[in-house]
Order: structure tokens, then sequence, then C-alpha cells
């Protein structure tokens, strides 16, 4: 039996602002529990929210980013739930008048194009944060987060695949990383997603019950969350279960490697939306929509055509550059800096990708300027690729230029004939069977003779140099 996956995402992203939605507070991570507080974003009696300006404008920044109408009339609704980490008992959301609806984003799926669609991004507030200590009969409760200023970005149901889903998020996540709207830092929850996801038999129309799957925030767990999920619903309609699957709302449980039943899914009428009568309307003038249209900065899909073609890159190379804004701006630092494209992304996607993968790509720990120097010392054969590598590692941990870390531990390539013909001699006396090999006609012999050099030498001979010496020496 062959079945068709239907997947819908719900994606909050934090807005990179310095304060809270409704109030002055700071929205940094990181700070002590509690610490970032007020009687606003607390909720206390008596207190009214005042909007941030910046995070409309940030709303409207993502919303044409992502191709999407922009009602420049919006409005604010209360909806409505308890829960411990909602101080209000509500949350200042938007209900049926979002800043942003019918949008898409085209996402590459197998080297094809397909459109996802966006249905609304509308603002609202984030909650606090729950501490559920182990073995405790308490939680604690942290209202840092609370007010930190959100969109909420939901798709069409048209992903048809984890792998589908998966990179709509990847593309979604540059885009807003490149208009700077969010630093999508998924670690620290400024990007986290809620997936809707249904099975039906191939070639069926209609759309079957659903399951939400709340709060993945690392592509990988989300990419493993659904296929499970997807698999799951597949074998319980396989065997005439499919009355199993209920509308409801599961957490992945990475240990377990399964989803697992939270609640049964509210409908929107469960949350009692009324507007929201401390908050006059949002209106958007139409010459700051335009100034934000003429202000976009180069997008990830316009950055890509611009890569292939004027610096020649292959699509999978280019592919990993422009997927961190900060990582392609590097590469074109050190471009500029006079290094050849495909010089400058070998460095980048062998050596330093290699480094990053710990690490946050916005903080890359080597200088433009030295990486760039690094390659034309290594070009210019004043030392070899071998010990360019050695450099790279130095330059990670230190402020010094790479002329100044070869000249303090003396790695500058030998090229001079009289100390490499010495070195070959040695080695050649050392090795008869490799002399007779080669002279057997086993030429690879040669490869092993310059390899022995370059250890006797530390890897500063040069090995062309040395080559050139042992065929001579061998031949004569």
């Amino acid at each position: 039996m062959l079945f068709e996956t239907i997947i819908g995402l719900e994606i909050h992203v934090e807005l990179k602002t310095k304060s809270k939605i409704f109030c002055s507070c700071s929205t940094e991570f990181g700070a002590n529990p509690n610490q970032n507080t007020c009687p606003i974003c607390t909720g206390l009696p008596g207190t009214l929210p005042v909007l941030n300006e910046q995070v409309v404008r940030l709303a409207t920044r993502a919303g044409v980013a992502l191709n999407c109408e922009i009602n420049r009339m919006n409005k604010f609704d209360r909806k409505n739930y308890f829960y411990p980490d909602l101080p209000k008992a509500y949350q200042i959301s938007q209900f049926d008048l979002p800043i942003c609806e019918n949008g898409y984003v085209d996402i590459l799926v197998d080297g094809n194009k397909k459109r996802i669609g966006i249905t609304r991004i509308h603002m609202e507030e984030d909650a606090g944060k729950l501490v559920h200590l182990e073995d405790q009969p308490v939680s604690l409760v942290d209202y840092n987060r609370t007010g930190v200023p959100l969109i909420e970005i939901v798709t069409e149901p048209d992903i048809r695949s984890p792998k589908e889903a998966v990179e709509f998020l990847k593309t979604l996540k540059s885009i807003l990383e490149y208009v700077e709207v969010s630093d999508c830092r998924m670690e620290q929850g400024s990007l986290r997603c809620d997936a809707n996801i249904s099975v039906r038999k191939l070639g069926e129309k209609q759309l079957n019950t659903k399951v939400e799957i709340k709060n993945m925030n690392s592509f990988k767990e989300i990419l493993k969350a659904l296929q499970k999920e997807e698999k799951r619903q597949q074998e319980l309609y396989q065997f005439g279960e499919e009355y199993k699957i209920r509308q409801e709302t599961r957490k992945w449980d990475s240990a377990k490697g399964k989803t697992i039943p939270m609640r049964s899914k509210e409908d929107a009428n469960d949350y009692r939306y009324f507007p929201e009568p401390d908050l006059p309307p949002v209106l958007i003038q139409k010459e700051e929509l335009e100034k934000t249209k003429e202000q976009l900065p180069e997008l990830p899909a316009q950055k890509r055509e611009r890569f292939l073609k004027e610096y020649g890159l292959n699509k999978t190379d280019t592919e990993i550059l422009i997927g961190n804004k900060a990582l392609a701006n590097y590469f074109e630092e050190v471009v500029a800096l006079g290094i050849s494209p495909k010089e400058a992304s070998n460095w980048i996607l062998v050596e330093l990708l290699r480094v990053l993968k710990d690490q946050e790509e916005e903080n890359i720990p080597i200088k433009s300027e030295y990486l760039a120097s690094l390659i034309k010392i290594v070009k210019e054969g004043k030392i070899s690729r071998t010990v360019g590598k050695e450099v790279f590692e130095e330059l990670i941990s230190t402020d010094k230029s790479p002329e100044e870390i070869i000249k303090e531990k003396g790695l500058t390539q030998i090229s001079d004939s009289g100390e490499l013909e010495k070195m070959v001699s040695e080695i050649l006396t050392q090795n008869p069977q490799a002399i007779q090999d080669y002279k057997d006609g086993k030429k690879q012999a040669i490869g092993f003779l310059v390899g022995q050099v370059m250890k006797v030498s530390k890897g500063k001979a040069n090995p062309q140099s040395t080559k050139d010496i042992i065929e001579k020496k061998l031949n004569s």
C-alpha cells in the first residue's frame, strides 16, 4: 500500500530586538532566572502593554522577504489559555487580521524547485519557560522569555516528506538571517518548529486526521521525529487501525526514538479569541512599506545565482556557502583580497567548516585577511600545503598573522637545491628497495621517496623540487 504524507509547519521565530514586545525589559539570552522581568511582562494587575515599533518593522521585513501580502492595517487579539508559564493566562497574539498573508518560499529538492505556500505570519509574545526538576513534585518557572517578540510563520500543507520539511526550514532560516530579522539560533530557541503531519493513501484527495508535534529546534531531530510519526501513522492505516490516529499534540522523545502523546489538540474556538482591548490597530504607512521593500538586501536565491555566474563555483559548494550569511560574506571578503574563488572555497569548505562544526558560524575564528595571506603564501611555494594546515590550526587560537607564525616556528619551505640534494641522497641511501622498484617500472616508488624526504624535513621540503631532484638522480 502506497501512502502520501502531508505536512504543514508552524515556525516560531524570536525577533532581533533589544527589548520585549510590550515593555522595555531586555531580551538577552542566558540571564539569571527572572532577571529580565517587570510588572508588564509578568502580567501584574493595572499594567498596560506598549507596542515596540521595531517588532512591526521586523515582521514587515520578514513578510516582504517571504513574498507575502502585507496587511497595512492589522490588529492584536487575546488568545486565552491557562498554563503556568503564561502569567496573564492569555497571550497577546494576532488572529483574524495578521500582519502578513499569502506568501511562499521556493526550495530545492533533489535539484528541483518546489514552491511552499505561507498562509500567514503573525506577531505575538513568547511565553516563559518551565524547568521540570527530576524526581521532584514541583516545577520552576523562568519568566525571562515572557514577552520576547515572536513571529509565527504558518505554511500551507504543501510539504510531502520529512526531507522537504527540513529543506524548507533550512531555506527559511537562511532568508531570515540574510534580512537580519532573527539570529535564528535554534539551540537557544530563537527558531523552533511545530509540525502538523498526516498520511493518506496515494491518489486520495481528502486530508486525514493530523497530529501536531511540538517544540522541535534541531534539523536532525525534526527529520527523525517526522520520519517516526510518518511510519507510525502508515502502520496504523495498513493494519486498519486508523481510528487510533487522534487529533492530538505529541512530543518527540529523542532518547526513546518515538513521538509521545501530550494532550488532545485544541480548536481555535477553545482559545476564545477576542480583540486586545489595550492595543489599537497597527497601521503601516505606505511609504514605510515601500522603504522596507527598497532596502531589502540580497536574498539567498539571488546570491546563489550570482555565485554560480560570477565565481564559477559548482552547485554543491555554492549551496554550502550561501546557506549561512556570515560564511558567504567571509568567502567574498577572502576573494576580494586577491584569492581565486576556487582556492577560497576549498580552504573554507574543507578546513574552516571542519573547525566550525561545533561553533556558531557567525563567530568565524580567523580573520579573512589572515586566511587570504595564508593561501597566497602556500600558492607562492613559501610553505607546503601540509605546513599551511599547521599554520591554519595556529590561526584559530592566536591573533598572530601567518607570517609571524611561520617565522616563529621556522616553517619556511626548503627550496635550496643544495640542502634538498643532501636530504635526497640520504633517503636514497636508506631505501635501496625503492630505487630497485623504480628501475623495475614501479613509478609509484617515487611518491614514497618524496614522502620520506617530507617526513625528514618535517613537511618543509618543496615537494616539486624534491621530486625533480629524485627523478634526476634515479635517471642518471
